[in-house]
């Protein structure tokens, strides 16, 4: 039996659920188990939990119907959020137009590895939660992006083992600050320009789901469609598989830096279409809607 897992608001705070045949049912309540509520403890032991889920999801357990819930975060505070920079070509070319630059080469012909950056992982927000306007940005942008769900202990993982390793797949907007990504009065050549933590880390910077779906379920996710409208104009329209450095050299490079965790979550870049390229920013009022093949969709107001 096929099911996602998500995490919805309860007046007891987020549980745990399942989400199939268009219903979400409340794990902890179906197994007996209070565990069971915490999507985090579920991924901690996934192996044994997936096997007790399957069996649960035969019965066809009674839930309520998915849209009247609220979805969250499907992990409301992930251990880490890995941000993949620069991650497609087309993109890294017109972030590097919009700079004045020229188009950056391949990585892999320089012998270079992927990169990632850090978000906070409390701006990690719902696929359908409002976000307030952050009032000191003004040049606000959008970037879709596949997030890989880490749910097995990760250490020097090859290439090979990577996919081993991934519990499952959600989608993510890593929204950024394009005018606080520099600091006003340090020179362009400093290693101290850069402020990471004002461009990607503001409150609600990161909407996560609509929920993970398990890799078991996910034929290829270098080969999945995404697509990213404003208010129902189309920005981004891709694929997965233009990623330049794939998720298993996303994860062999993480791991064998640091150990991954479940529940880690890797944001694997963004393809062209983001609104630097072409002076474009959000504003209230905006609707942000991202849809990506076999993950389902979301999308975010801005108030």
């Amino acid at each position: 039996m096929t099911f996602s897992i998500a995490s919805i608001a309860t007046p007891a705070g987020p549980r745990a659920a399942l989400i199939m045949k268009g219903q979400a049912i409340d794990i902890a309540k179906a197994t007996g188990q209070e565990a069971d509520a915490n999507v985090l403890a579920i991924l901690e032991n996934l192996d044994a939990n997936l096997a007790r889920l399957d069996k649960l999801a035969a019965t066809n357990p009674k839930g309520v119907a998915v849209d009247t819930v609220t979805l969250l975060s499907p992990i409301p505070l992930p251990p880490v959020l890995y941000c993949a920079g620069s991650n497609y070509a087309d993109h890294a070319a017109e972030m590097a137009k919009a700079a004045g630059r020229e188009p950056p080469k391949d990585p892999h012909d320089l012998g270079q590895r992927s990169w990632h950056f850090l978000k906070s992982s409390r701006s990690a927000i719902g696929p359908n939660a409002d976000i307030p306007f952050p009032t000191h940005v003004k040049k606000l942008d959008w970037e879709a992006e596949l997030g890989v769900v880490i749910g097995r202990t990760c250490r020097n993982a090859s290439e090979a083992q990577a996919l081993d390793y991934v519990a499952g797949y959600l989608i993510a907007n890593d929204l950024s600050a394009r005018d606080l990504s520099r600091r006003d009065g340090v020179p362009d050549n400093s290693i101290f320009r850069n402020d990471w933590i004002s461009h990607k880390s503001f409150d609600g910077a990161c909407p996560l789901g609509p929920w993970i779906t398990l890799a078991r379920d996910v034929p290829d996710p270098h080969n999945l469609k995404m697509r990213l409208d404003v208010n129902g104009v189309v920005k981004q329209d891709s694929n997965t598989g233009y990623m330049i450095f794939d998720i298993k050299e996303q994860i062999a490079d993480l791991s064998s830096r640091m150990t991954l965790y479940p529940g880690d979550i890797i944001l694997t870049g963004t393809p062209a279409g983001v609104g630097n390229g072409r002076g474009e920013y959000l504003k209230k009022g905006d609707v942000v809607t991202i849809e990506i093949e076999h993950l389902g969709k979301m999308s975010n107001r801005f108030i």
